[in-house]
């Protein structure tokens, strides 16, 4: 008999087929610790570790027994072998590995990028993250089923991890959920979400929910496994009720009951009030995997670190706004500074190398390389009225334009401005030979900003600092020229209540 197991490394999990079949799984990540210290010596460092495991599988390969190669990594699912997996195959794959699975939520297909780079093995998408970057509204139901599809398709076309699709309601009855599954399937979502609240549907955290009735509630699993089977896809279906809220906490437990007795593949109840709410819920159904929601910010459920969510029982773990809400206040702060005569400081985004890294500038100009053309001396000839430019004759031309480039190049001379008297306009005379120094300190005490340059370049100055642009320099620089030493010139608040100061050195 074959069967499967997993070899850990740090975040990193592998899968080996193997025989005979390993011992279960532990349950938790701390019985996982606490088993490795009491019934096998400390491991070696994750590449030993992977060449021994192919080793043992290499050896059972001789003895004919199966073998297949472990994956790069859980956050590489999909490109082991993209010929064969699905992204719902992988994600069933993290289903199945112990321990617990954080799962950031994205809104489009850059966020996406960068939860992928970061190391996750999935990632969910946030219909209230959506709806605010795609249309700037509230998640109460406006966005449409073909706007999330879109969305959606443009998420999963940017990445190689599976992603779980919030479906919201199905967007109608039973034969609507068909459609909804069917369209998320071809857009490339490995798993889908799908609760049971009413149309409009609201936010699983905000007031003004109400849910359908328990029998419309599961037949909507029932018609999504239904498109799944009719569709021959193997998409997992998470059913999530917001009874909870809408109703009570023993009827969000029948519906999870009931959901996962229809043969749903993930149970979520969104909204629990406590840690014993979260523990009852995890009771139901032991052998189907439950999902947890960490609504940053102050939603209703108490924000648990992943070693307590899954000593409750949780196997996956959504964090729906974090991206979305970091995104915002660093926009407001971008504003707000350019707003004051600034630029946001280097210490709050990435370097334009870096962001071209991100979007892979670096990776399209190598592809590039690879269909480039031939150059224009070896293009075919053209017909100028009933005459044909000869090779010989383009030849002749092209060396000629050539050298006529390399005899008269064309040379960018930029002068900077000076200031001072016409005596004073040596490279190192006067004011030229002296420093503004410009130093920004942050209304938060932090020092933004402290940067030397020479007084003779004025126009400098104001591209640094536009705040400062109504100032008159010159005069300021015409009074304290004679001194010797350092002299404060400005010193000012600017709107954003940052101290902003100017010295003559």
């Amino acid at each position: 008999m074959v069967s499967s197991s997993v070899i850990g490394c740090g975040e990193t999990t592998f899968s080996l087929l193997r025989s005979p079949s390993p011992p279960p799984p532990p349950s938790s990540l701390s019985s996982l610790h606490s088993s490795a210290s009491t019934t096998a010596p400390p491991r070696s460092p994750c590449r030993i570790q992977l060449g021994r495991s192919i080793q043992r599988a290499l050896r059972s390969k001789s003895r004919k027994e199966s073998f297949r190669p472990p994956l790069a990594c859980s956050g590489d699912y999909g490109i082991g072998n993209p010929a064969t997996e699905s992204p719902a195959k992988a994600l069933r794959r993290i289903l199945e590995s112990p321990g617990i699975h954080q799962g950031p939520a994205c809104f489009d297909a850059l966020s996406a990028k960068l939860v992928e780079r970061a190391g996750f093995g999935y990632c969910f998408t946030s219909g209230f993250s959506i709806s605010a970057a795609r249309l700037g509204l509230p998640d109460t139901g406006l966005i449409s089923y073909g706007e999330m599809v879109d969305q959606g398709q443009q998420i999963t076309r940017a990445v190689s991890i599976p992603v779980i699709g919030d479906a919201d309601n199905g967007y109608g009855n039973a034969m609507n959920v068909k459609r909804t599954v069917r369209g998320y399937i071809k857009a490339g979502f490995a798993g889908l979400i799908l609760e049971d609240q009413v149309s409009p549907k609201a936010c699983g955290h905000t007031r003004h929910r109400k849910v359908v009735s328990r029998e419309e509630a599961v037949m909507r699993i029932k018609a999504a496994l239904d498109a799944r089977k009719e569709s021959g896809s193997d998409i997992v279906i998470v059913a999530r009720t917001d009874s909870r809220q809408a109703i009570s906490l023993g009827e969000s437990l029948w519906r999870s009951r009931a959901f996962a007795d229809a043969g749903a593949d993930v149970l979520f109840v969104d909204a629990l009030a406590s840690k014993e709410e979260m523990k009852a819920f995890c009771e139901i159904a032991p052998s189907v995997p439950k999902m947890a929601n960490m609504l940053e910010g102050g939603g209703k459920t108490p924000i648990l670190n992943p070693l307590e969510l899954e000593e409750i029982g949780y196997k996956l773990v959504a964090y729906p706004l974090s991206l979305i809400g970091v995104s915002i206040r660093a926009m407001q702060d971008s504003l707000a500074a350019i707003k004051g005569g600034r630029v946001p400081p280097p210490g709050s985004m990435p370097s334009f190398e870096e962001m071209k890294e991100i979007l892979g500038f670096n990776t399209y100009y190598e592809e590039e390389k690879r269909y480039a053309t031939p150059t224009t001396s070896q293009l075919p000839s053209r017909e100028v009225g009933t005459e044909m430019y000869s090779t010989s004759q383009r030849t002749q031309e092209d060396t000629e334009q050539r050298s006529q480039v390399l005899e008269a190049p064309i040379v960018e001379v930029i002068n900077p401005t000076y200031y001072g008297s016409e005596s004073s306009r040596g490279p190192f005379s006067g004011l030229w030979s002296r420093t503004l120094r410009i130093k920004i300190t942050g209304r938060d005490g932090l020092e933004r900003l402290d940067l030397r340059i020479p007084a003779g370049l004025l126009d400098n100055i104001t591209n640094i600092v536009p705040a400062i642009a109504g100032v008159n320099i010159k005069e300021l620089l015409d009074d304290a020229s004679a001194e010797v030493g350092g002299k404060l010139l400005l010193d000012f608040n600017d709107t954003m209540g940052d101290r902003i100061q100017v010295f003559l050195e």
